[in-house]
């Protein structure tokens, strides 16, 4: 690799025009796929297969009618008063405006919804009304028809009497019939046939006296059942109205209101232009005393790559390349080369975004990454140059062995970054290995770039690389004192112990750490979204912003007349939940099987009471007459969970890979056991500690004025584990320019306990620079718009500074002083089975020398007579003082590696 750098370098040096121009080509290429192919980058944060994503499908499924995501407008009246009528109407026209954009179904004002909640309510005491009415009426009829009912007892009592009266009068007249003239006779039958035709129609009238009256109390009964039926139904009503009492479109005292806007699409794939669309719209409302805001779910866009902050952090980059190159046009090289491999990284990448879904903060990652690691390789490289410039060697032959031994390094560095990107895959979570595919996209080409690019620029500018001063000094690069002595054990010991200790002790808050995704209430005070949040907060809830859909899955069909009921026994059983504010019935899918209710939490969308509802509402049981109802459970605060849930199963799996996969590379580069295994402690502490300062920042708000943190919540679900992949890379960084430094001491025959000294001493500028670099260029990020860079831009800035700073320039020499030589120990066996991995290139640097000063003791390119007798107290180039070894040779049959 070394050589095929060198040979790269030398080619670019040589034409260099030709490759600038290759490299401007390339860039104008991504430019044009990027125009004719990028799609839409969606803002949803997602996992399928998750039991939100589950729910949601099954929606779909059953209510195609109700496809489509939702939005929210509030307004917001200046004055805290309620609405006015002219005001009402101009709200009214707004949403009409908007319900024309393309994308958008429907827009729906909250003081209709209201009003027709009010109506219902107003339904359910009229209806009460009515039926108590109708029961005065029922009652007063059945008074009467008993009355009726008690007069036709009276009336066939009487009827009755005469009936037996007259059959005596006719036992009678039969008995002294025969004694009787004739017609005394037969006028005496006369008459008692007129007294029976009499009451035989009585008893006609009674008869149908008494059908009326059972005709009457049919009437009465069925009229009553009707009554009751009503009754029954008005009073379910009345629940389910009891149960959503607290779900308001309008807030109580009449001075905010709430929009709904239903999309064609769901929230996360409306287009970006219709989302900006309905921002600009409420932007620039002129609706006289009303504020109009719009929610997350409409705001919520691609944040800017490059803001005032990331600015801010480029020019401090800047500013450290120059007070450490001391020349303008040897501080552009390195900002030239990052640009351009950014350029070129993030346009390639989002060619592809009209066929595979990208995030908002996906881009901003890679451009975090591109700028950061393009301007550390290309400046090692650059160091390199300047270095071999000033000890005489050609520009050419300067370029190209820079390329080849920093070169090298850079290359082996970045794969490292590379590989642990895209490990991000093993997750098996989409947008998470799409956003290590990008980054580890940008980091490539970062490598390309220092690798071409920069050799390229070298060969343009030529000796301009160096000051006049230090041109006119080529050759004689003076003496050079080195560290002869050990640091002090105690010293050693103090480092080791505070320095552990204190990183324990800010790593303890990352113990507490929740994870979950950014809401409105994360956004900037001055922002729509914050403000728009904060008004659902304050006038209808803090569940407000974030409610949950619950779907219940019944065991079978029911029928319209049980659908009320149904939602009544299930509703009410899910308000018996703690933390539940309001339940509403939405729908019911077509063939009854499905009931869909809205829940209202009491809790805000990234609370803890929030989320253990979500968790108490999947595992209640309802029963109903039929069996058994399954409920899921849907909507942002359950994509939330869901979402940080996963990725928190996940984690673990990939901190494992990461660390094997450290420890197997460390072991392979440095031929020692021990100190791989140093690193890779090292880098738990620095991820442990840059978690605790996080959770301290973000999620406890500790220092939330200097870092624009003004309401603490949930730590990014996601940033944990894209944390630990970066800071993995870059801790691989700097543990291999220092150590590396520290084992070319060692096998060139220093103590193992100078050696280290020697290494931290012929490292630490440039890993200082490096470092400094990329904390400038990450925290720049801190001051974003967006409240999803901002924890990622300060998680990655502090994990460097505590990795470089701390771990790799205090606890690393430290710990390696009090290993001593044992932390070069390595089985016979296994060193002949391992490959040699000559990282820096030390082969390539002994066979080219430098120019004009070959076979001369202790001068530079020599190929090695370090520890001579008779050295000098100081030298002149890049070896160090003789020191007597701790053992006879440090050999193991592998040239020594060489620092960068």
């Amino acid at each position: 690799m070394a050589g095929l750098l060198y040979r790269l370098g030398r080619f670019s040096a040589r034409r260099h025009w030709l490759v600038i121009i290759t490299w401007v080509v390339i860039m104008a290429v991504a430019g044009v796929t990027y125009s004719l192919f990028s799609g839409t980058i969606s803002s949803a944060i997602s996992i399928p297969n998750t039991k939100t994503s589950q729910v949601q499908d099954e929606l779909a499924d059953k209510f195609p009618s109700a496809n489509g995501g939702n939005g929210t407008i509030v307004f917001e009246t200046t004055n805290g008063k309620a609405f006015t009528d002219a005001q009402k109407s101009e709200v009214a026209d707004f949403l009409t405006k908007v319900e024309k954009l393309d994308g958008v179904k429907g827009a729906t004002s909250g003081f209709d919804t209201q009003d027709q909640l009010d109506e219902q309510r107003q339904k359910i005491v009229d209806g009460r009304k009515e039926i108590t009415d109708g029961r005065a009426k029922l009652e007063t009829g059945q008074d009467q028809l008993d009355a009726q009912k008690a007069q036709l007892t009276s009336g066939k009592q009487q009827i009755e009497d005469a009936q037996a009266q007259l059959d005596a009068q006719k036992a009678q007249a039969e008995a002294a019939g025969a004694a009787l003239p004739a017609a005394q006779a037969q006028a005496a039958a006369a008459q008692l046939q007129q007294a029976q035709a009499q009451i035989d129609a009585q008893q006609a009238q009674i008869d149908a006296g008494e059908q009326q009256i059972a005709d009457a109390q049919k009437t009465i009964d069925a009229n009553t059942k009707k009554l009751d039926d009503s009754a029954d139904e008005l009073e379910q009503g009345s629940k389910l109205l009891d149960l959503s009492k607290d779900v308001r479109f309008v807030s109580s005292n009449g001075s905010a209101v709430i929009g709904t806007v239903q999309f064609t699409k769901s929230t996360y794939e409306v287009p970006a232009d219709t989302k900006t669309a309905i921002a600009d719209d409420a932007d620039s409302a002129d609706i006289s005393g009303v504020n109009v805001y719009v929610s997350n779910d409409i705001a919520q866009g691609v944040p800017s790559i490059l803001g005032p902050g990331e600015i801010v952090g480029v020019i401090i980059a800047a500013l450290v390349l120059f007070l450490m190159l001391r020349t303008i046009i040897g501080a552009a090289i390195p900002l030239v080369s990052a640009v351009l491999g950014v350029g070129v990284a993030s346009l390639a990448s989002l060619s592809f975004s009209g066929l595979v879904e990208f995030i908002s903060v996906t881009p901003v990652l890679g451009v975090m990454l591109g700028l950061a690691v393009g301007i550390d390789y290309s400046l090692f490289i650059l160091n390199r140059h300047r270095t071999q410039l000033k000890q005489g060697m050609q520009v050419h032959e300067s370029i190209g062995l820079a390329n080849g031994t920093s070169g090298n390094a850079v290359v082996f560095a970045g794969a490292t970054v590379i590989v642990a990107l895209l490990a991000l895959n093993i997750t098996g979570i989409p947008f998470l290995g799409l956003m290590g595919t990008v980054g580890a996209v940008a980091v490539f080409f970062a490598i390309l770039i220092a690798t071409s690019f920069t050799p390229a620029l070298l060969s343009l500018i030529g000796m301009r690389i160096l000051r006049k001063k230090e041109r006119a000094k080529i050759g004689n690069t003076g003496s050079t004192r080195v560290p002869n002595k050990p640091m002090k054990t105690w010293r050693a010991i103090v480092t080791l112990v505070a320095g552990v200790a204190v990183l324990g002790v800010i790593a303890l808050p990352a113990t507490q750490m929740r994870l979950g995704l950014p809401t409105g209430a994360s956004e900037s005070v001055d922002s729509s979204q914050y403000k728009a949040y904060e008004a659902l907060d304050e006038e209808f809830g803090a569940g407000q912003n974030g409610p949950l859909l619950v779907v219940a899955t019944l065991p079978e069909s029911i029928s319209k007349s049980d659908v009320t009921e149904t939602e009544v026994t299930i509703g009410e059983a899910l308000a018996k939940n703690d933390d539940v504010k309001a339940v509403l019935p939405i729908g019911t899918s077509s063939d009854r099987d499905i009931i869909a209710f809205q829940v209202k939490p009491g809790g805000g969308p990234d609370s803890i009471s929030t989320e253990n509802l979500v968790k108490d509402l999947r595992e209640q049981t309802v029963t109903t007459d039929d069996g058994t109802v399954t409920l899921g459970v849907a909507g942002n605060a359950s994509a939330n969970i869901d979402v940080s849930e996963k990725l928190s199963n996940v984690l673990p799996l990939y901190l494992v890979v990461v660390v094997g996969l450290s420890l197997i590379i460390l072991i392979i580069v440095f031929r020692s056991f021990l100190v791989p295994i140093t690193a890779t402690a090292g880098f738990i502490l620095s991820v442990m500690a840059s978690f605790g300062g996080l959770t301290a920042i973000y999620q406890w708000g500790w220092l939330g004025s200097v870092f624009g943190v003004h309401d603490p919540a949930p730590i990014l679900s996601f940033l944990p584990i894209i944390e630990i992949g970066i800071l993995f890379g870059l801790a691989m960084d700097y543990q291999l320019f220092l150590v590396s430094g520290m084992r070319e001491a060692y096998a060139h025959g220093a103590s193992a306990k100078v050696a280290v000294q020697r290494g931290l001493h012929a490292g630490r500028a440039v890993v200082t620079a490096a470092a400094i670099i990329m904390i400038s260029v990450f925290a720049g990020f801190i001051f974003s718009d967006s409240s999803t860079i901002k924890p990622i831009g300060f998680g990655l800035a502090f994990g460097v500074l505590i990795d470089a700073f701390v771990v790799r320039m205090l606890l690393i020499p430290a710990a390696m002083h009090l290993l001593g030589q044992s932390a070069w120990w390595f089985p016979k066996w296994l060193d002949r089975i391992v490959p040699d991995v000559d990282v820096e290139g030390a082969k390539l640097e002994r066979s080219h020398p430098v120019a004009g000063q070959p076979g001369q003791p202790g001068q530079p390119g020599q190929p090695g007579q370090p520890g001579q007798p008779g050295h000098e107290d100081t030298h002149t180039g890049s070896h160090a003082l003789s020191v007597a070894p701790d053992a006879n040779a440090h050999e193991s049959g592998h040239p020594p590696a060489h620092r960068a």
